[in-house]
C-alpha cells in the first residue's frame, strides 16, 4: 500500500486570515443575484490576479476558473468549487457591512465560501513546489437559480480531465467546529411543479351552478399527502410540499381558476422518475371527480448530491491532520435541500462538506437575519488546502 505524504498544519498566517475575512465582509456589502454577479466576479478575478502562477478564465461571463499547475510532480486533478451569488432578500443583520444593494443579501454563505476558496487560493500559489498534479479553483455564478451555474461551466468543459471534485458549505445550524463528511447521499434532487385548475366561476352564493376550483385544489393538496405516505417505500426519503395556492379576486366571487405550485425532493433516481407520474395520477382523478381540467408542469432541477465513500475517507483524514483534536467529525444526515454541486458529479466523483458556522439560535440560511460565525472560514480554508495537496497527490 503507498504511502501518502503527511500534510503539515500550515497555521494560517494572522494576516491571511484577516483578508480572508475582509473579503468575506466585502462580498456581503455588495451582494449580487444569480446570472448578475458582474462586480462580483470582476473583483474576485482581480484579487486573483495578485496571486503568483494562476492561469485565469471566464468560462461564463461571470465565473472565473484559476489553474494551478503544481511542482512537484506529475498527480491527479482536482476541482475546489465555491459559489458566489446572492438571494432577493432585504437584509435585518445590523451588520456594520451589511449589504448596501437594497433587497439583496447573502443569506446562504456564499460570501464566506468564495473568501474560503480565495484564501485557499493565496495559501496554495504562494508554494506550487508543495502540490503535485494541478487545482483548478472555480468560483461559480448562479447556485440559487435554475438551472444553476454548475452546470453551465461543466458545459463549457472545466471538468475535462479533473479526477475529484470538491465542495463546501457553511452551516448556520451546526455549531462552529462541527464537520459534516457523509458518505453516499447528502442532498437531495430538487424539482418544482405547476398546476392550474381550470373549473367553472360564478357567484359564492350559488356554487351548485359553478365547478368551484378551489375545492378541488384544497381536494388535491390533501391527496398529494397520500403520494409520500401510502405510494412509496417508507425507507426511501421524500418530500411533497406544495407551497403556493393561488386563486379568487373577491369574497363574494368563485374563480374561474387555481394555481398552486411546489417543490419535490428525492434521492433515488427511480423514485424521482415516479413522483411526477403519482401527482398527474391524483390531479386527473380529482379534477374529472368535479368535472374539471387541469395543466400540470413538472421541472426537473439539481440532481441529489451523492458523497464518494473513498474520497470521503480521505477527506475525514485530511480533516483531523489539518484541523486537530477540537473538531468534531460528523457523519451528520441527508438533507432535503438542493445543491447544483451534483453537476460537477457527473464528470468525476466527488465530496461536499458541510462546515458548522453557527449553531443553537443562529438565524437559518435564506433568512433576513442570516449570518455565519467567521472563525469557521479558517476551517474551510484549510480543508480546502489539505484536500487539494492530498488527493493530488499520484494514485497507488
Amino acid at each position: 500500500m503507498t504511502q501518502t505524504t503527511p500534510l503539515t498544519s500550515d497555521p494560517l498566517p494572522p494576516a491571511d486570515l484577516q483578508q480572508v475575512v475582509n473579503w468575506r465582509r466585502h462580498l456581503h456589502q455588495h451582494p449580487e443575484l444569480s446570472f448578475h454577479e458582474h462586480q462580483t466576479a470582476d473583483y474576485v478575478e482581480g484579487e486573483l490576479k495578485k496571486m503568483p502562477h494562476l492561469t485565469l478564465s471566464r468560462p461564463t461571463p461571470t465565473s472565473i476558473l484559476a489553474v494551478l499547475k503544481g511542482q512537484a510532480g506529475p498527480g491527479r486533478t482536482v476541482l475546489l468549487r465555491a459559489d458566489m451569488d446572492a438571494l432577493p432578500i432585504q437584509e435585518d443583520t445590523g451588520l456594520e457591512f451589511a449589504s448596501q444593494n437594497p433587497g439583496v443579501m447573502h443569506a446562504c454563505g456564499h460570501d464566506g465560501h468564495t473568501a474560503m476558496l480565495l484564501g485557499a487560493a493565496k495559501v496554495l500559489s504562494a508554494r506550487p513546489e508543495a502540490l503535485h498534479g494541478e487545482v483548478r479553483f472555480i468560483f461559480q455564478h448562479a447556485e440559487e437559480l435554475f438551472p444553476g451555474g454548475a452546470q453551465q461551466v461543466v458545459d463549457a468543459g472545466i471538468m475535462d480531465g479533473v479526477d475529484v471534485a470538491v465542495g463546501t458549505h457553511l452551516m448556520s445550524p451546526l455549531a462552529t467546529g462541527v464537520i459534516v463528511l457523509r458518505d453516499g447521499p447528502l442532498l437531495a434532487a430538487s424539482d418544482a411543479f405547476e398546476i392550474s385548475i381550470e373549473g367553472r366561476g360564478g357567484h359564492a352564493a350559488s356554487p351548485h351552478e359553478t365547478v368551484d376550483p378551489v375545492v378541488i385544489a384544497a381536494q388535491v393538496v390533501l391527496a398529494f399527502q397520500s403520494v409520500v405516505s401510502r405510494q412509496r417505500d417508507p425507507l426511501e426519503p421524500a418530500v411533497l410540499s406544495v407551497t403556493q395556492i393561488n386563486g379568487g379576486t373577491a369574497h363574494n366571487v368563485i374563480a374561474n381558476t387555481v394555481t398552486l405550485g411546489g417543490t419535490v425532493r428525492t434521492f433515488d433516481p427511480e423514485l424521482r422518475k415516479l413522483m411526477p407520474q403519482r401527482m398527474e395520477q391524483v390531479v386527473q382523478g380529482v379534477t374529472a371527480a368535479y368535472g374539471a381540467s387541469y395543466t400540470f408542469k413538472y421541472h426537473h432541477g439539481y440532481r441529489a448530491v451523492h458523497n464518494d465513500p473513498e474520497i470521503t475517507a480521505i477527506l475525514r483524514e485530511v480533516a483531523r491532520e489539518t484541523l486537530g483534536p477540537a473538531i468534531t467529525l460528523s457523519d451528520g444526515k441527508p438533507i432535503m435541500g438542493g445543491e447544483d454541486f451534483s453537476a460537477y458529479l457527473t464528470k468525476a466523483p466527488g465530496t461536499f462538506i458541510a462546515i458548522g458556522a453557527g449553531g443553537p439560535g443562529a438565524a437559518p440560511h435564506h433568512h433576513p437575519k442570516f449570518t455565519v460565525d467567521e472563525q469557521a472560514l479558517e476551517h474551510g480554508v484549510k480543508l480546502y488546502v489539505g484536500a487539494a495537496r492530498r488527493l493530488t497527490q499520484p494514485q497507488p
